[in-house]
């Protein structure tokens, strides 16, 4: 069976995890051109991963260069533009979290990609990963019993960039950091969001000269899910001490905890009054580092077995009409109805 050729869109932090899965894990995928505006971010993610075609629009590599799928890893703003060309050129997408900025552009994204019968998988890598996923198909087996209320937290080490900062660009932290606790706390609930009340502070930020209108560095949301279950989210971005991404279960039956903070299974003591030394997850690919392959394997694994992805369009718009409920929120201090933003 013939390689996937894929298109990497996008060259910085999240690209470069991509390229890594395709070029030293995964020989169904071959990546076979690199696309991004920026000159010296191209240049140097190319060459650290070998790939001779580079341009820096997506419609130049699809004028040049004969392509089976993209893996769009540009900012938000820019998402929903490069999926519908992507999609009106056949090729299929996956695409990474957030979806997009607004229902609109899911809407669009997800009805060309339908109209042109390319696939659609987003980058909800949590899915994939090893815990995560053996923590899901043991709340399906019903060894906890019904969940009953689900507390997931996503902290992160460093300020993100100054577009993800602004919710015209980004819809904020609770878009760029947690939309993979939007998505799995909906996941393994096992119901949709009805409503959510957000409260966010802005701790951090002006010590670290950041002057963005509605800038938050901490969140807090509650959540009632549909069949009356309730949920939270926490928030902080930046947390300073290294990547945090734990989940908490409570079911009829009993609880079930997915993650830790320790990074590795090594401990090391060598003096007693400072006691034992273990290290800690410093950033996310370190953390998910099966997951960004394991979702990349599924997503040639559908293109090549002609089989829909397990997370596709559907997932991504109830993740972000999740975060502009709680935006509207946190803008607008009262609980927010998912139905307010989705009608």
């Amino acid at each position: 069976m013939k390689p996937i050729r894929i298109c990497l869109v996008g060259a910085g932090r999240a690209a470069k995890v991509h390229a890594a899965s395709l070029t030293r894990h995964l020989p169904a995928g071959r990546l076979v051109a690199i696309v991004d505006p920026h000159a010296e971010t191209l240049q140097a993610t190319a060459d650290e991963f070998g790939v001779e075609q580079r341009f820096a629009t997506l419609e130049e590599a699809l004028d040049h260069v004969e392509l089976d799928a993209v893996v769009i890893t540009t900012p938000t703003f820019t998402h929903a533009a490069l999926a519908v060309t992507a999609a009106r050129a056949g090729k299929h997408i996956f695409l990474e979290k957030p979806m997009a900025l607004t229902l609109e552009e899911c809407d669009a994204i997800a009805r060309v990609a339908a109209e042109n019968h390319v696939f659609l998988q987003l980058g909800f890598m949590r899915r994939f990963d090893p815990d995560f996923s053996a923590a899901f198909e043991r709340i399906q087996a019903g060894e906890i019993g019904q969940p009953l209320m689900v507390k997931s937290l996503t902290h992160g080490p460093g300020l993100p960039p100054p577009w993800a900062r602004d919710l015209k660009t980004s819809n904020g932290n609770l878009a760029e950091v947690n939309s993979h606790d939007w998505d799995c706390i909906r996941w393994l609930m096992g119901s949709n969001p009805r409503r959510v009340y957000a409260e966010v502070a802005n701790l951090k930020g002006s010590a670290r000269g950041v002057t963005t209108e509605h800038f938050y560095d901490h969140a807090l949301v509650t959540v009632r899910f549909e069949n009356g279950t309730l949920g939270n989210i926490s928030s902080i971005c930046p947390c300073d001490y290294g990547y945090d991404a734990r989940v908490e279960i409570i079911g009829e039956k009993g609880i079930m905890q997915i993650g830790e903070l320790k990074g590795q299974a090594v401990v090391v003591c060598t003096d007693r009054d400072h006691g034992l030394v273990t290290p800690i997850f410093r950033t996310w690919p370190q953390r998910f580092a099966w997951g960004y392959i394991r979702e990349m394997e599924h997503f040639l694994h559908a293109i090549q077995t002609d089989t829909p992805p397990k997370v596709g369009a559907e997932d991504g718009r109830w993740a972000v009409a999740s975060v502009l409920a709680a935006t509207r929120s946190f803008l607008e201090e009262r609980p927010v109805l998912l139905s307010e933003v989705m009608a």
